[in-house]
């Protein structure tokens, strides 16, 4: 089936976050939302048949999780990244940052340090504040925005006794798809330590350029052992809203532990809807998604270019994975709360702003999955702003 990803959109209709909030957030409501890391893309037709399916049925009681649930998980990670779960091994959670929450929990104690690397996802900052722990950061290295890990401070950091490392694989918001070596770098390093490792892989699905996830667990029997993993067919997919994510575990101690605090809340069942819609896009959602990654680049390719012909001072490169791009507005000479003001008032944009990334001042985030059309008048804002700026 071909997919027409440039197809008109409207949400207003939709109880979306991404548009709703935007006045809450950026304090007006005329801006383009280019922020929350959702699309502003239909889902595979086979996932919509999934759901229509089972609405027809009209009865929405408890569910139960077949055991073709999560066989349609272990078979998507065979297929795509060679990596061969144990099915005992993996568990439902509402999503990624519960279960992180969750990890941060369980396996540390109040004002123990947890170890990430910056800039990064800024939930790995709240979750780990909000549980009374200790946020211990390593920033990556930066050349030609060519982010890479430090390891020299990342081994410093891990001296420092942390109890957990939170890896993001691939790393958001940078883009980056962690080399082989580099991932059994980190995982010597952390077996040296003796710092478990806690492994957000929800973009792994969204690898561009022809780039290769590898999941961290996959490498070795001794980093299996060590790892916690995340993944959710939700951010692939643009499932957000059915919660759904799934977590493979170490062993069965680990697994139990974890889940207990999960069954403590009665927090163990899927919904009725995130049931068939995860399992058909596993199954049957793989045609979509090629065309999705490349409609990304196509996208991405778009706002780099035209950054280059018309918005020198914006510097773009094009990230391996994720379909966020991260912009260097230093060049623009604000400051931070002034870049932010800019691309609210000024360009009408709504970004991310890169600090809260822990990024230092001049950073932006872009999504770049939509319709082309948004992104041409997000740029188009952008550019008669930033020349109405510098005159």
């Amino acid at each position: 089936m071909k997919y027409n990803f440039n197809e008109p959109i409207d949400r207003s209709k939709n109880f979306s976050a991404k548009y709703d909030e935007v006045k809450s957030k950026f304090g007006r409501g005329d801006i383009i939302p280019l922020w929350i890391a959702d699309m502003d893309l239909k889902v595979a037709q086979p996932i919509i048949d999934a759901i229509q399916e089972r609405a027809k049925q009209g009865i929405f009681g408890y569910t139960s999780r077949p055991d073709s649930y999560f066989e349609a998980i272990c078979n998507w990670q065979k297929r795509r990244n060679n990596w061969q779960i144990d099915r005992n091994l993996v568990g439902f959670n509402l999503g990624v940052v519960p279960a992180l929450c969750t990890a941060i929990k369980e396996f540390s104690e109040e004002n123990d340090k947890i170890l990430f690397m910056t800039p990064v996802y800024s939930e790995f900052f709240d979750s780990v504040e909000n549980w009374g722990r200790i946020a211990l950061t390593s920033e990556l290295k930066e050349e030609n925005y060519h982010y890479s890990v430090d390891f020299d401070d990342f081994e410093e950091k891990l001296k420092q006794h942390p109890k957990l490392f939170i890896l993001c694989n691939p790393h958001n918001p940078v883009g980056r798809v962690w080399t082989r070596e580099e991932l059994v770098k980190i995982g010597e390093l952390c077996l040296k330590y003796n710092v478990m490792v806690v492994s957000d892989e929800i973009h792994s699905d969204l690898m561009l350029w022809g780039n290769k996830h590898i999941p961290f667990a996959s490498i070795s029997e001794e980093f299996a052992n060590n790892t916690i993993t995340f993944i959710s067919a939700t951010k692939t997919f643009n499932l957000a809203g059915l919660q759904a994510s799934t977590t493979v575990f170490p062993n069965k101690e680990v697994k139990e532990k974890f889940e207990r605090f999960w069954k403590r809340m009665d927090i163990t069942r899927n919904n009725c809807f995130s049931l068939v819609a995860v399992e058909a896009a596993y199954n049957y959602g793989e045609e979509w998604l090629e065309q999705l990654l490349t409609h990304i680049e196509g996208n991405m390719i778009y706002v780099k270019e035209y950054c280059e012909k018309n918005i020198p001072q914006i510097k773009t490169y094009l990230p391996e994975s994720t379909y966020l791009m991260w912009l260097d507005c230093r060049d623009l000479g604000l400051n931070g709360d002034e870049l932010v003001s800019f691309m609210v008032n000024e360009a009408h944009l709504g970004l991310n702003d890169g600090r809260s990334f822990g990024a230092k001042n001049g950073f932006m985030r872009l999504n770049v999955a939509c319709p082309r059309y948004i992104l041409e008048k997000a740029m188009d804002n952008l550019n008669i702003a930033v020349n109405r700026l510098i005159k």
